[in-house]
């Protein structure tokens, strides 16, 4: 990538009143992300840099069509996107490789995705994807459980017939308090074959730095019987055309609750990141970052800055005034 790529990790927007949904003149605080350097407050963004350009808006994304149909699906006026990386596991605590082993967050990974559902508690959520491992399971309920709108997760169970008819909700009353949860193994975090569950730095010992490095961070060269990060990207990005992007175009907004290199692929997909500058990007534990689909295309929004401030929420006519009827609601 260009050395003379550089973008600013917080940028200062101004919004005055609309009227229509009370908003006072304030400035904001835009998170932005960038490749090549880490942000000197990347806890705090929780992403380190993924653009070429200073534009947070993203070139549209082709959209699948109905199979019964040759027509293009009706695009909504805007949508929400959240994406989560899941608090701290106990083997991120231990320093292992943990992939594919199914183990559950710490009590900080647990304060992590309680601290994420506050920064996200005024943005709507109509549906959420996890992986189906427990540690991205468990932040997008921790998650949800802080959302003011207070409706509870409840996980769609298909994988057979029987756990779909025994997971019937009857009341249309409590449907309409429930937000369907969909676990999907394509959202799993890359599998690091015989490197799961050893230590990192025993195997760096053992193995040689270039290699462990080149086994953690290169795009296609995959760990002993694991997979490369482009193995990951094909599975993760075909779920996200196939099942969320028509989710996005019906005018859902939408969660996803995953992993490090699941979601590094789906944001390498949203901000057309080469395969060099994907490897550059890291994400913090339990930070979220918003995106907005609006006219088959995806605004960068950063990560919100918490339930008592504006932040992300006032950058949107349709966010603001949903804020507002949270605010409604709650007096």
């Amino acid at each position: 990538m260009a050395a003379s790529t550089s973008l600013h990790a917080l940028s200062s927007i101004k919004l005055w009143s609309t009227g229509s949904f009370g908003l006072e003149k304030r400035t904001c605080h835009v998170n932005c992300v960038s490749v090549g350097r880490r942000c000197t407050n990347a806890r705090n963004l929780g992403i380190v840099c993924a653009s070429n350009s200073q534009s947070s808006v993203v070139e549209p994304v082709q959209l699948p069509g109905s199979p019964k149909s040759s027509t293009t699906p009706k695009k909504s006026s805007e949508s929400a996107l959240i994406l989560i990386r899941h608090g701290e596991s106990l083997w991120n605590e231990k320093n292992l490789f943990t992939g594919c082993v199914d183990v559950p967050l710490t009590p900080k990974g647990v304060e992590e995705a309680i601290e994420a559902g506050k920064r996200i508690c005024n943005i709507p959520v109509d549906v959420i994807y996890t992986s189906s491992l427990i540690r991205a399971q468990m932040t997008a309920m921790l998650a949800m459980m802080q959302h003011r709108r207070k409706k509870v997760p409840i996980i769609v169970h298909n994988e057979s017939e029987r756990a779909h008819k025994w997971s019937q909700i009857y009341s249309e009353e409590t449907k309409k308090q429930s937000i369907p949860v969909i676990t999907a193994w394509q959202l799993n975090e890359r599998m690091y074959g015989e490197l799961q569950g050893l230590n990192k730095q025993e195997t760096a010992d053992r193995f040689g730095k270039e290699q462990v490095h080149e086994w953690r961070r290169s795009y296609d060269i995959p760990p002993p019987d694991g997979e490369s990060l482009e193995m990951c990207a094909e599975r993760a990005v075909a779920y996200f055309k196939d099942h969320i992007i028509p989710q996005l175009v019906a005018g859902k907004h939408v969660m996803i609750a995953a992993h490090g290199n699941s979601l590094r692929s789906i944001i390498m997909h949203l901000d057309k990141l080469t395969s060099q500058e994907v490897i550059s990007l890291e994400l913090s534990t339990g930070i979220p970052m918003l995106y907005i689909f609006k006219e088959g295309k995806f605004i960068r929004r950063g990560s919100p800055a918490g339930p008592s401030e504006a932040g992300v929420y006032a950058y949107t006519k349709n966010l603001a005034q949903y804020r507002q009827k949270l605010d409604g609601m709650i007096q």
